[in-house]
């Protein structure tokens, strides 16, 4: 399996309460093709866990709030998604109490970012995939589509889209970067003609889009006009 088929579209989550460690590992992450998550307390990376249903998690042993053992605990209860143990430790009863919560890898501090990267890829190849499509989360800046529950956040806070909204967003979040003219987006929106509409209707979903999604709707980062044709939705790292 080509490493680009393991990464594409893939989400980590890095539970890991030191800051620069949290976003090397992020940074290294980013660079082969995945999308990364970062927390630096046990309730949060818990939280994002249960909002984002990521398709790994690196987890740090030693951390505040709730520590790495009672994490993957609750982790393995609601999924299957695989995890790798952080520790400073490397004695072997912690690594076979981690093996025994359900860990599927786990890497001693001081460790290499390249090397977490190889064990994230090699994980990845051999677990059973935790999240398809339709299931799986879209995150494009601070912008996360989920299309199995049909919800959006922006900036951490719930969106609430009409159906039409919806489609259009999910369009154009899938293919970041293809410009769609508006004939396009209009057949996303009414399939097999089932509405005779004019395509100035897209406009005006987009520009209701443009206000729940963008920070300033007159000088759109998300969803750019292409003159003469339609529209484009910018990819951006995930933060």
């Amino acid at each position: 399996m080509h490493t680009a088929n393991v990464t594409r579209g893939k989400t980590v989550l890095i539970v890991e309460d030191d800051v620069n460690t949290a976003d090397l590992v992020a940074l290294y992450l980013r660079r082969e093709g995945f999308q990364a998550l970062t927390a630096n307390d046990g309730e949060r990376g818990l939280a994002l866990a249960a909002r984002y249903r990521p398709d790994l998690v690196i987890l740090d042993l030693m951390l505040p709030k709730l520590d790495g053992w009672e994490i993957c605990r609750q982790l393995r209860q609601m999924s299957d998604v695989p995890v790798i143990m952080l520790t400073a430790r490397d004695e072997e009863i912690d690594r076979v109490a981690g093996l025994t919560l359900g860990a599927d890898d786990y890497v001693v501090k001081p460790f290499s970012p390249r090397e977490l990267v190889a064990r994230v890829i090699a994980v990845l190849r051999r677990a059973r995939p935790y999240r398809d499509s339709p299931g799986k989360v879209i995150h494009q800046g601070d912008i996360l589509l989920d299309l199995e529950k049909r919800s959006l956040h922006v900036r951490d806070r719930a969106v609430d889209l009409t159906h039409h909204e919806y489609v259009l967003l999910e369009a154009l979040m899938k293919v970041p970067g293809k410009v769609f003219t508006r004939d396009e987006l209009l057949e996303h929106i009414y399939p097999r003609g089932e509405a005779i509409v004019i395509d100035r209707v897209v406009d005006v979903h987009i520009g209701k889009l443009r206000k729940k999604i963008e920070s300033n709707p007159s000088d759109p980062k998300f969803i750019l006009t292409v003159r003469g044709i339609g529209y484009r939705f910018v990819e951006r790292k995930p933060v």
